[in-house]
């Protein structure tokens, strides 16, 4: 047993052990020496609530409330809070679900997504949150330059003008501002964290004058901003004076209903789709408090508490605000001021503090949030080298890097210049992540996975599927082009991952899925109703050495016609004697050569006194439920020296995956071949004559069709595959007489039927289709040739066979039979002689003959009829003889014999 199979002990082979015990000791240590040298200090309200309250709060509730009251009315206003809300609600739910399922690192909803779907998912949803907070930011930053403009900047209007204004002033205004969020997010979390709490509390003073101002400030008339000019407007001009009149009846009356307007800051028309993007943008930092999963004292319990916390309380004062809004403003200051609240406040400079520190503090929200999940992204590899930059930290654990390359992309971002311009794209790669955490919930919900038991309970598999239809729902309403290409680029990014990110240890959901529908469906297969019309054949391959098999292997992948394909090998030994299992180690090896050779396959292993036992445990265990295989495979019993055809030899006795990765060597450890023969029998074999003929004749009484392959070690697809037919055809001959038998030379008995449908199914499959199958009959010149020839071709029109029938003399072959048959005389047992010497050498040999002598163009591959063992046990290896005879030097030969029906002519 390899060193590596025996150095477990009990406790360590457990799996939740074999998870936490990291092959990289080194690794492991220095992981755990930064979580001691960075302790985590944020508590649920300063890490979740302030932020999350912070993110939602910014720019609608202090630039954009009236814009939406003022285009869409009070009614669509309540009802698109209630859409997002419910959407988001939807989300959280979600989210507070997989946060309370275990331990959560740095990376909030990438972390989730990843752990939750694997890294394909998990990296490209990764992105796109991450282009989401980019962009998000962004936007913040650009409300923040808007409301420095209105306030010191009016360059239409001819008063005094303390800053210039213009699209490359503004530039340089939001260059400034993110200049400064890069400053605090460069020192760290800790001192985010505090600014944010000064923040909190200034906004919180800000929201009581406001909801104060309401009732204590007097009816007044406001000087709207200049509006951009429209081209072509024959019409009047828009007024520049609006009321706030105080709580009116007729104020509310005249907003209760939408009126979609020119947006006056961009020159384009509003509806409810573009304005609900502006709107839910105030929805969009529920996972401000997530982002900062890996600076939290405990996630698991901040994250659900904090979230919900500040959902409810958002969605509360939006709500009063609307009606205040709606109650106590006429139709144009809403639609043409969006600074109005500053305007209709006790203390105007108060209003702008407010507006300047919740946009501030957003942008540096989102900022941080993007630089974490960057580094998440880098850190965990899925993009190889192109990240490998911003794995990089300071001192005290800042992702510094990761930082800088956020704030490169939000400069980008920012040259859009305006705010409701990036809108609806930051809204549908939001509504675009919140889609795939629901999913995440949904699939582990589905998946009825024991260790998916969250320790919040308020979520079913039904609010996660109306999350993911209300967030699809929204992103086609916004702009379906916009989530169309955002979803094309997920898909993108998924690919790419797939193929090219090394293999995770974080678990994949979709094994979790496929196990629960492959397990639903197995149930319902039922081999009650098992019809020939539908039968396809399921094999299993017995493999001694996977060194001097691949051939085998391969050509066995072709002929299952999508049927059951099972590696079997039996490994001797006896469990009693042996400190644990040796082929759980093995598994691996045999796993990643069925990935070598790209087959689709199965893999079991056995361990047995003998291989008789062995071949007879997998034949009647190996499959489950209606899945089982029907045919067994077995290498020929001959004296050929194996050849390697999988690896350099000298790295037959490696037994440790190397952890290397410039180290070559392939991921399968195989034990080195026998020095001569294929692992059967004497000389280095493990089984004897008597033993192999055993197996078939087991395999029979079973009710298992049966092939033996020989010579397939000659066999290489890639170059048999690979002619042309215009240059070299391909053939495959099928000789469906008992040759064994020429006393009884039918072709129309079960055996017969069974070779003509795996010639059939052969020629099926892509790779052999220009194939030509060549059908001999064997007949005696005294017999009517072209009739038995007419009648098997009407055979194979009714069985929809296409194949060349070729009728073949034996009348020599016959007569060294018949002659033996004289000397020896007797009747047949069972298919074969009483006498074991009755079939002579000569006959077999000029069978063997004749087969060589129809093969031009030589065949690729040859079927011929496998006879029952004899009854008598001690003929065994006479019968191996024949068999060994008649097949000798024909090239890769499958001898088969079929014991249940496989042909149907009815419909």
């Amino acid at each position: 047993i390899p060193s590596r199979c025996t150095g477990f002990t009990m406790s360590e082979r457990t799996p939740l052990l074999h998870y936490r015990l990291s092959t990289n000791s080194l690794a492991f240590s220095r992981l755990k020496s930064v979580h001691h040298s960075r302790p985590k200090k944020l508590s649920t309200f300063f890490g979740v609530v302030i932020p999350t309250l912070l993110s939602m709060f910014s720019v609608v509730l202090f630039l954009r409330i009236g814009f939406v009251v003022g285009q869409c009315g009070l009614y669509q206003t309540i009802a698109m809070f209630l859409v997002a809300y419910f959407i988001i609600s939807m989300t959280v739910l979600s989210v507070c679900a997989i946060s309370t399922n275990g331990a959560l690192d740095a990376g909030g909803a990438y972390y989730m997504i990843s752990r939750a779907l694997g890294p394909e998912f998990g990296g490209s949803l990764g992105v796109m949150f991450f282009l989401a907070n980019v962009c998000s930011s962004a936007l913040y930053i650009l409300g923040l330059v808007e409301a420095i403009v209105a306030t010191f900047g009016l360059p239409e209007a001819g008063s005094l003008q303390v800053l210039p204004a213009g699209y490359w002033w503004s530039l340089l205004y939001a260059t400034g501002i993110l200049l400064l969020c890069l400053l605090v997010c460069l020192v760290g979390a800790e001192i985010y964290a505090k600014a944010s709490f000064l923040i909190f509390l200034v906004v919180m003073l800000v929201l009581a004058t406001i909801f104060i101002s309401f009732f204590a400030v007097r009816p007044r008339t406001i000087l709207l901003p200049a509006a951009l000019p429209v081209h072509n407007n024959t019409g009047p001009q828009p007024p520049n004076m609006a009321n706030f009149t105080g709580f009116k009846l007729d104020t509310l009356l005249g907003n209760l209903d939408a009126d979609y307007a020119v947006d006056y800051t961009t020159g384009t028309m509003m509806s409810f789709a573009t304005v609900f993007a502006v709107m839910f943008n105030g929805c969009t930092g529920i996972m401000a408090g997530s982002n900062m999963s890996g600076d939290l004292k405990n996630p698991s319990n901040s994250i659900p508490r904090g979230t919900i916390t500040a959902v409810i309380f958002t969605f509360i004062i939006y709500n009063l605000l609307s009606l205040m809004v709606a109650c106590s403003c006429d139709r144009i200051l809403l639609q043409r001021d969006y600074s109005f609240l500053r305007d209709i406040n006790v203390w105007n400079p108060l209003v702008t503090v407010g507006v300047y520190s919740s946009t501030m503090s957003a942008a540096m929200s989102n900022l941080i949030g993007a630089s974490r999940i960057l580094y998440a992204l880098a850190r965990d590899d899925l993009f190889g080298t192109v990240l490998s930059l911003a794995k990089k930290t300071s001192h005290n654990r800042n992702p510094w890097v990761s930082v800088l390359l956020s704030w490169f992309l939000v400069q980008l971002v920012l040259f859009t210049g305006k705010l409701n311009t990036i809108a609806s794209i930051v809204t549908i790669f939001f509504l675009l992540v919140y889609a795939a955490v629901d999913l995440a919930c949904l699939a582990l919900e589905w998946a009825s996975a024991p260790n998916f038991r969250p320790t919040f309970r308020y979520f079913t598999w039904h609010t996660c599927v109306l999350g993911i239809v209300g967030c699809a729902i929204m992103m086609c309403l916004i702009n379906a082009i916009y989530a169309s290409a955002s979803i094309a680029f997920m898909l993108l990014l998924l690919l790419l991952i797939h193929y090219l990110s090394p293999t995770s240890s974080w678990g994949y959901i979709s094994q979790a899925l496929i196990f629960h529908q492959v397990r639903k469906y197995l149930l319902m297969l039922d081999v009650r109703k098992d019809h020939v019309k539908f039968w396809r054949p399921q094999v299993l391959l017995m493999v001694s050495n996977p060194r001097s098999n691949v051939g085998l292997i391969t050509f066995i992948n072709d002929i299952k016609k999508s049927g059951l394909y099972v590696l079997g090998h039996v490994q001797l030994g006896d469990l009693d004697t042996l400190p644990s299992d040796p082929l759980q180690c093995r598994y691996d090896s045999w796993l990643s050569l069925v990935d070598h050779l790209n087959i689709k396959a199965f893999v079991n292993l056995t361990l047995a006194d003998s291989v008789r036992h062995g071949v007879q445990h997998l034949l009647f265990i190996s499959g489950l439920g209606g899945m089982r295989p029907n045919t067994l495979v077995l290498g020929f019993y001959d004296d050929c020296t194996p050849k390697d055809k999988l690896t350099d030899p000298t790295l037959a006795d490696a037994t440790v995956p190397t952890q290397d990765p410039e180290d070559k060597r392939p991921p399968y450890h195989f034990p080195a071949l026998r020095p001569s023969n294929d692992g059967m029998g004497g000389n280095g074999k493990v089984m004897g004559p008597q033993e192999y003929v055993a197996v078939i004749a087991d395999a029979m009484k079973m009710l298992k069709n049966v092939a033996l392959a020989r010579y397939f070690h000659q066999f290489d697809r890639t170059s048999t595959i690979s002619s042309s037919p215009g240059k070299c055809a391909l053939y495959v001959d099928v000789w469906p007489v008992n040759l064994l038998r020429p006393d009884s030379s039918s072709y129309v008995d079960t055996c017969s039927l069974f070779l003509l449908q795996l010639a059939c199914i052969l020629n099926m499959v892509r790779a052999w289709r220009h194939a030509r199958l060549r059908l001999f009959l064997c007949v005696e010149e005294g017999r009517s040739l072209r009739g038995s020839e007419e009648k098997l071709g009407q055979l194979l029109k009714e069985l929809r066979i296409k194949a060349n029938v070729y009728t073949v003399t034996w009348d020599q072959q016959v007569a060294l039979h018949w002659q033996r048959q004289g000397e020896a005389g007797g009747d047949y047992v069972n298919s074969f002689p009483s006498n074991a010497t009755r079939l002579s050498d000569e006959y077999l040999s000029a069978v063997n003959r004749l087969i060589l002598e129809q093969a031009c163009p030589p065949p690729a591959v040859r079927f011929l009829y496998l006879p029952h063992p004899p009854a008598d046990t001690q003929h065994y290896t006479a019968y191996l003889r024949q068999l060994d005879l008649l097949t000798k030097d024909l090239g890769p030969t499958l001898l088969i014999h079929g014991v249940t029906p496989v042909l149907t002519t009815d419909l």
